[in-house]
């Protein structure tokens, strides 16, 4: 290690081995995120996801701090590293999460261009970048990353409410436009010259953010915005260095928050080209559905994302190394698989559903989801837990999802029994297990009509490449999204879609 700076201090981060040399006074939740900490709540102190302890040296804690840590019931060896600020060397022992970010491999049909191209998949929680040949469709590089603007809410909503407050949505675009650029410099070694296109695809409030929009008309009812058309950019408008002529897109939206990665699923899934009736199923950090064909196509976004994504589970984490992903009822009790083979830390999403199943299979809880025995959790593994809260959670999610399915289905006048094939996409489709989302009511459909797509985003932004405007403006005319909370038999559909 060399000689510290003058005014600087260290800050060791164990297990992982990492010493990082900082200014006096430097806030830990600028210098965590990109080591894996999480910080779902956006930085109020009020989830835990950003506890760590202090192994040596010691940070300060005000009284709001210390209260937090009182109400997450920790002992004082912990901070909550987004309210904690560091004056002296110290070591920390953080958890390390090795976030699964899919990146597609996928083959399309296209006609082919010249020179390069580079498709983005602007997520909320995480980046997706592919370099392609134009000529031949294949992938040259790919580079993928944690989004740096999650430290300032781990969904939608947390991201917004930073975002109205003076100076900090111009922060965020920013930020963003710095990662994304760092990251396609990168996959441009040795093919900087010849690139012609960046394509970029992320929900509407990613786009807002990015393009330097308005994100107040998304903060309130009906959370519509004028200005959801694709915006085009000159390199030296994102202070990307990049020679020649590059166009950069980034793709319309489709309404309220119903963003371009959707319809970039619309055309991975082909909907728009097919004569039954096809359905997309995004359940990343937002929650989306698409239901359609070459004539029509209707969506809708739902309050689904944030209970698979972890946010207000009890032990709730992202699919990422130590999340039990999967549960499963045997002879010799309950079964997890842990991503990653460790010990597990917590529970993502397709966990969640696995367990609920098991508590349903062995009579622990009953078909409205309340737990029998008076029982307060259930132990899945170790000390990871299932609370009475999550079940709670995960009902209003799985209710959501069924209901917005069966409100585009009612408007179409069809049946589930109409539709050819429903897609899941994104992360957490992949660990899904099929036959629990279908046997807990989540999904109405026949098993053999689903399955798993992948990174829909990211295939579509692929697509996008070699696709005219003149054909995305045809799609879009095709599309109409459809505001749940206004159809008159929403909450009746609601309640019933509620039981298991």
């Amino acid at each position: 290690m060399s000689e510290k700076k003058k005014n600087h201090i260290e800050v060791s981060l164990q297990p992982i081995g990492k010493t990082l040399q900082v200014k006096i006074g430097t806030s830990l939740i600028d210098i965590l995120h990109e080591y894996g900490v999480e910080f779902p709540c956006g930085g109020k102190g009020t989830c835990g996801s950003c506890k760590i302890k202090v192994l040596k040296g010691d940070i300060p804690v005000s009284g709001k701090h210390k209260k937090s840590l009182y109400n997450l019931g920790l002992s004082e060896n912990w901070r909550l590293a987004c309210m904690s600020k560091v004056n002296e060397d110290v070591t920390l022992e953080i958890s390390q999460f090795d976030t699964i970010i899919l990146a597609d491999t996928s083959t399309f049909s296209f006609d082919p261009k010249s020179g390069f191209g580079v498709a983005v998949d602007l997520g909320t929680t995480t980046l997706v970048a592919q370099l392609l040949d134009l000529k031949t469709g294949h992938v040259l590089n790919v580079a993928t990353a944690l989004n740096p603007q999650a430290k300032h809410g781990a969904d939608v909503i947390s991201r917004i409410e930073f975002a109205l407050k003076d100076g900090n949505a111009e922060r965020l675009q920013k930020m963003i436009h710095k990662k994304i650029g760092k990251m396609i410099s990168g996959l441009l070694k040795g093919h900087n010259s010849g690139l012609n296109k960046v394509v970029i695809v992320g929900n509407t409030v990613m786009q807002h953010l990015f393009c330097g929009l308005d994100v107040q008309p998304l903060s309130f009812y009906p959370f519509e915005s004028p200005d959801t058309g694709i915006k085009h950019f000159h390199p030296s408008d994102l202070n990307w260095d990049m020679e020649g002529e590059v166009d950069i897109s980034f793709m319309p939206s489709i309404g309220s928050f119903v963003g371009s990665d959707i319809l970039a699923g619309i055309v991975a899934s082909n909907i728009h080209n097919s004569d039954r009736y096809t359905a997309l199923v995004d359940l990343g950090t937002n929650g989306e559905i698409v239901i359609g064909n070459k004539d029509r196509i209707l969506c809708a976004s739902t309050a689904a994302g944030p209970a698979f994504e972890g946010t207000n589970i009890t032990m709730g984490m992202r699919a990422s190394t130590g999340a039990i992903a999967s549960v499963r009822s045997t002879k010799k009790g309950v079964v997890c698989d842990v991503i990653g083979n460790e010990a597990p830390k917590g529970i993502c999403g397709s966990g969640l559903i696995d367990a609920a199943a098991v508590l349903l299979e062995n009579k622990w809880m009953d078909e409205w989801g309340g737990f029998q025995d008076e029982r307060e959790y259930v132990t899945l593994m170790d000390d990871v837990r299932v609370y009475q809260g999550d079940i709670r959670e995960f009902q209003l999610a799985k209710a959501a999802v069924a209901s917005g399915l069966q409100i585009l289905e009612n408007y179409l006048k069809i049946s589930a029994d109409d539709v050819d094939q429903l897609y899941i996409a994104g992360g957490f489709g992949s660990y899904i297990n099929i036959a629990n989302t279908t046997g807990l009511g989540m999904l109405e459909f026949k098993k053999h009509k689903i399955d798993k797509l992948g990174n829909t985003a990211l295939i579509g932004a692929k697509m996008f490449l070699f696709m005219d405007p003149q054909e995305v403006e045809s799609l879009l005319k095709i599309i109409r999204h459809v505001p749940l909370e206004g159809d008159p038999d929403f909450q009746d559909i609601f309640i019933d879609k509620m039981q298991f």
